[in-house]
């Protein structure tokens, strides 16, 4: 029902009991800690093995990373978190015909992650997009706000472009071919989720996203340039990742997780919420073909065994969307009995 939208429904002085977590899984924001050593990394530097030992570190060691001087210019980012803010902000009737909480359509706007599975909301609402090729979805798209196609659609060429760029890099990183990934991933689907996270009146007591991994090979996050909200998850702790001016914050994913048999690690991250300001962040997700066959290279597997078994993107993506968000790894369903950790 669009009327669930959060950007539909009156403003609240106290978190509707829908939406609040039990006291075990609620955000715990005062243990919240700082962590200055996240690596920023300058992809304009003219010393490419600087570039791939940096980012090969910082999968290992944290999961993501953030990236500046990656080519696309402020100019185009500001316009995109523009009209991101101005479709959030369209008349209540013209979102209504947009909401859907059918995760297999290609376009929707819905609110929380997954409303037909859970048992506790989310103080998220956002659109959802396919974005890839580009001339079969952008016709679905919102008409409105007038110029969202032409800015989402240069914005989704541009970030695709570097996507694969980023990919060269985590391939030379693992000591492989620089299109290795980019080819074993095949015509890779791309999605793009603008999420809006409205002021929450007990933000202590709930989440915009809880804690999960992301399903797909790479994530390209723009943050609001104003409002915190990323967490990630680095050695138990919870490390909240300021925005950097106009940076974007790169999440590995689950399938790269197991492409590298487990040497680079899809990272834990979640989205908190601000009583005092709203929040907007756009996540583009590079995802593998369906059919493609996800398995470690040999070359990864002389010394160790294979972690997970072979598997198509379209198996683990089905399993993925069956379950609540916050459940274990959705990897460890997938590993082989070699595989299995201490």
């Amino acid at each position: 029902m669009a009327e669930q939208l959060l950007s539909i429904a009156p403003c609240h002085d106290t978190l509707p009991e829908n939406y609040i977590r039990p006291e075990s899984q609620r955000p715990r924001l005062s243990e919240v800690v700082t962590d200055t050593n996240i690596p920023i990394i300058d992809l304009s530097s003219p010393n490419k093995s600087l570039i791939i030992s940096q980012i090969a570190n910082a999968c290992e060691k944290y999961g993501f990373f953030q990236v500046v001087n990656h080519g696309i210019t402020e100019e185009m980012l500001r316009k995109v978190m523009g009209i991101g803010k101005e479709f959030f902000k369209l008349p209540p009737e013209e979102k209504a015909k947009l909401y859907s909480d059918d995760p297999a359509k290609k376009m929707r706007l819905s609110t929380s992650f997954n409303v037909r599975k859970e048992t506790v909301h989310n103080w998220r609402d956002y659109l959802r997009l396919h974005c890839y090729p580009l001339e079969e979805f952008v016709p679905d798209w919102p008409s409105k706000p007038e110029l969202f196609k032409e800015i989402m659609s240069t914005y989704c060429t541009q970030v695709r472009q570097l996507g694969f760029r980023l990919f060269g890099y985590i391939s030379e990183g693992l000591g492989l071919e620089t299109d290795y990934i980019e080819n074993v991933l095949g015509e890779q689907e791309q999605h793009l989720a603008v999420n809006y996270y409205p002021q929450c009146p007990e933000p202590e007591l709930t989440y915009g996203l809880p804690a999960h991994t992301d399903p797909n090979a790479l994530t390209i996050l723009l943050q609001d340039q104003q409002v915190s909200g990323l967490q990630v998850l680095k050695e138990g702790k919870w490390i909240a990742v300021d925005p950097v001016p106009w940076a974007f914050t790169i999440n590995i994913g689950d399938q790269l997780q197991a492409l590298s048999n487990g040497r680079y690690r899809s990272v834990w991250h979640r989205a908190v919420v601000n009583s005092n300001k709203e929040r907007m962040s756009i996540a583009s997700f590079l995802c593998p073909c369906n059919s493609a066959l996800i398995c470690p290279p040999k070359k990864l597997t002389e010394k160790s065994p294979a972690i997970y078994r072979s598997y198509t993107y379209d198996e683990y993506y089905k399993k993925f969307w069956s379950r609540n968000l916050d459940q274990e790894h959705c990897l460890e369903l997938f590993k082989t009995y070699s595989g299995e950790q201490n």
